[in-house]
């Protein structure tokens, strides 16, 4: 019996994706239109971003706990989060939430150990790309890493807020972290995280010289393996 996968979202487009993912890579595992049981809780972006711009996580992380509580009351089992920028909160979650979480930046990371990638570029929001999700993360796994300069971190932030989380993809932008990227392999990057969930609706990997990370579709396929570990 496959376990009960809790979804705390945040942003619809990267929630979506996640969930897409999950659904759609369980049928070759599972059987035909089958699937995980999954629940799914958002709070409005609108209540998050208050939070966020001021800089209270501690505000962001009960958001996600009162998440975590409404779906384990539904009976899932575990909980994910599609969205990099709030795993900032994670460690003031853990401790309060009924169930368990598993945190997106440790499935990248464990991705980039197995591919053997040893220094990744990181996009995502501004507070993402200069806050500690990912450093202290990677730092576990031995793993260096690179950001964009501060004028291209306020246009992806940008092009983030304004465009993607609103399923806004332009070309122009697309163009733009396509140039954002080739400038993180030319400064030594061997592969590139995906470090914010909607990024993927917009970049293509097979259009990238540089290898991606995708960590949309990693936590999706990581909430899939720990739902199926004890039902295969």
């Amino acid at each position: 019996m496959a376990k009960h996968i809790g979804i705390a979202a945040c942003s619809s487009e990267g929630a979506s994706l996640c969930y897409r993912t999950i659904c759609t890579e369980a049928g070759p595992r599972m059987g035909e239109h089958c699937h995980p049981e999954i629940t799914m809780h958002t709070y409005p972006l609108s209540q998050y971003m208050v939070h966020i711009r001021s800089g209270n996580w501690e505000k962001v992380g009960e958001l996600m706990v009162q998440s975590a509580k409404i779906i384990a009351e539904a009976g899932a089992e575990f909980v994910i989060c599609p969205d990099n920028t709030i795993h900032q909160a994670f460690e003031l979650v853990v401790s309060k939430s009924p169930i368990p979480w598993v945190h997106i930046a440790e499935v990248v990371a464990e991705a980039a150990r197995e591919r053997q990638f040893t220094n990744l570029g990181i996009l995502g929001t501004k507070y993402l790309m200069t806050g500690p999700v990912y450093p202290d993360v990677l730092k576990k796994f031995d793993i260096k890493y690179q950001i964009p300069p501060k004028q291209q971190r306020e246009q992806i932030n940008n092009i983030i807020f304004g465009e993607l989380v609103n399923g806004v993809l332009r070309e122009e932008s697309r163009l733009y972290f396509h140039d954002v990227i080739c400038e993180f392999q030319q400064n030594g990057c061997d592969a590139v995280v995906l470090g914010c969930t909607e990024i993927p609706l917009i970049i293509e990997p097979n259009d990238c010289r540089a290898a991606t990370l995708d960590s949309t579709r990693l936590l999706g396929r990581a909430a899939l393996k720990k739902a199926l570990a004890d039902g295969e």
